[in-house]
C-alpha cells in the first residue's frame, strides 16, 4: 500500500534520516513522537509539500516520490484544520470536488453525502470561524475525503480538543477506518496510539527508532526513548463481562486474557476497549494480603531493573505486570528473579481509556 524506503529530509538544522515503513491497506498507523521529532515533516514529504534529498515512496507500488501533490492520491488533514474562512462548511467541502465533478448538482450531492457522514450536515451554511474544534476538523476530514484518497495522512487531529470532543472525534477516525480507508496518523500523545492504532512507529530526532504492533512497541520497548517516553507498560485490551459475573456493587469485571480478569470501578466502560494500571499502585507481599485491594494474583518475578523511579519489578501473573518499588522494599521483602509473589491493587487504580 504505502511503502517509505529509506527516505531522508533536510530541513535547516534538522533532518530526517532513512525512513522506512510499510504501511498495509486498511491499517490505522500512528506515528508516535515529541514535539519536534519530525512527525509533521514525514507526513509533508508523503504529502508532497515537501521535498526529500533521499529515498523513494511508494504507493500502490507506484513511485510518488516527486509526483505533484494533487496527483498522488493522499490527503493531509492539517491540527490546525486550514479552513478558508470567507466560505461556508458546504463551500470548504466542495473546494475539493471543483474540476472532478462540473454539474453543481452532482458536487452538491456529495457535499451533502459527506456532511452527513461526518455529522455535520446541520452546519453547511455556517462559517468556520463559528464553529468549535471538534466541528472544524470534521469539515476538514469531509474537505479531505472528498478528494477520494488512497491514504489520509493527520496531523495531530485531536490536539486541543476537550475530552468529550477527542472520545467522539476518535470513534469517527476508527469509523473511518472500519470503512476501508488506510489512516497514517501522527501524535505525541500514547493514549491516541493505544485507542486508535493497530500499529505504531517511534520517531525520536528524526530517526524511526521502533515500529511494530501496539503490543509489541509498547511492552517490550527496545529504546530507552520509546520506554521513558511512553511512562507506563501496564495497559491491557479489555473486555467488559456480564453483570452477573461476580462483580460486587459499583464495581465492573474485565477480561485481559483468556484466564485473568481485573475488578475496576465503574467508569462507563463497555464492550471492548483498554485499561491502564499505574506501577505505582501495585503492593507486593510473600503472602496473600489482607487489606481492601480488590485486585490479588499470584506470580513469578520475571525481572528486576533499575528506574527513574526505583526499582521496576515485572512479575507474571497469567498477563506481564509492572510494579515499581523503592530500594527499601526491594531490600525489605529480599526479591530475587524466579521468586513467587503476591500481587494487589485497588479497583481504583484501573483506569479505562476506551474511546
Amino acid at each position: 500500500m504505502l511503502r517509505i524506503d529509506r527516505l531522508s529530509v533536510e530541513m535547516g538544522e534538522f533532518s530526517l534520516q532513512d525512513i522506512s515503513l510499510n504501511v498495509d491497506k486498511g491499517d490505522y498507523f500512528v506515528v508516535l513522537g515529541v514535539s519536534g521529532a519530525g512527525k509533521s515533516l514525514l507526513l509533508e514529504t508523503i504529502a508532497g509539500i515537501v521535498r526529500p534529498s533521499g529515498g523513494c515512496i511508494f504507493l500502490n507500488e507506484e513511485d510518488i516520490t516527486h509526483k505533484k501533490i494533487q496527483s498522488r492520491g493522499v490527503g493531509l488533514v492539517y491540527q490546525d484544520h486550514a479552513l478558508f474562512p470567507h466560505l461556508s462548511v458546504a463551500g470548504n467541502i466542495a473546494y475539493s470536488l471543483k474540476g472532478r465533478y462540473p454539474e453543481r448538482k452532482a458536487s452538491g450531492q456529495i457535499t451533502l453525502q459527506l456532511a452527513e457522514r461526518m455529522s455535520i450536515q446541520h452546519l453547511l451554511h455556517r462559517k468556520p470561524g463559528t464553529l468549535s474544534g471538534g466541528e472544524r476538523q470534521r469539515v476538514a476530514l469531509a474537505r479531505t475525503l472528498a478528494l477520494n484518497p488512497s491514504v489520509l495522512l493527520l496531523d495531530e487531529p485531536l490536539a486541543s480538543l476537550d475530552v468529550q470532543m477527542k472520545k467522539d472525534l476518535r470513534r469517527l477516525l476508527r469509523k473511518i477506518n472500519q470503512d476501508g480507508m488506510t489512516i497514517l496518523h501522527v501524535t505525541h500523545d500514547y493514549e491516541e496510539a493505544i485507542t486508535l492504532g493497530q500499529k505504531v512507529a517511534v520517531l525520536n530526532e528524526g530517526k524511526i527508532i521502533q515500529a511494530g504492533s501496539i503490543t509489541e512497541v509498547f511492552q517490550h520497548p527496545r529504546h530507552t526513548f520509546t520506554a521513558s517516553f511512553i511512562g507506563i507498560k501496564n495497559f491491557y485490551s479489555a473486555q467488559l463481562l456480564p453483570p452477573d459475573t461476580l462483580a460486587p456493587n459499583g464495581l465492573s469485571r474485565v477480561k485481559v486474557s483468556p484466564e485473568i480478569s481485573f475488578l475496576m470501578e465503574d467508569q462507563g466502560f463497555s464492550g471492548e476497549g483498554f485499561i491502564i494500571l499505574g506501577a505505582e499502585d501495585i503492593i507486593l507481599s510473600h503472602s496473600r494480603p489482607d487489606t481492601s485491594a480488590r485486585n490479588n494474583f499470584h506470580g513469578t518475578i520475571q525481572e528486576i531493573s533499575r528506574g527513574i523511579k526505583g526499582f521496576e519489578v515485572c512479575i507474571d501473573i497469567g498477563v506481564p505486570v509492572h510494579a515499581v518499588i523503592t530500594q527499601d522494599a526491594l531490600t525489605d521483602l529480599q526479591l530475587r528473579e524466579g521468586n513467587e509473589i503476591w500481587v494487589s491493587f485497588k479497583a481504583s487504580a484501573l483506569r479505562s481509556i476506551a474511546g
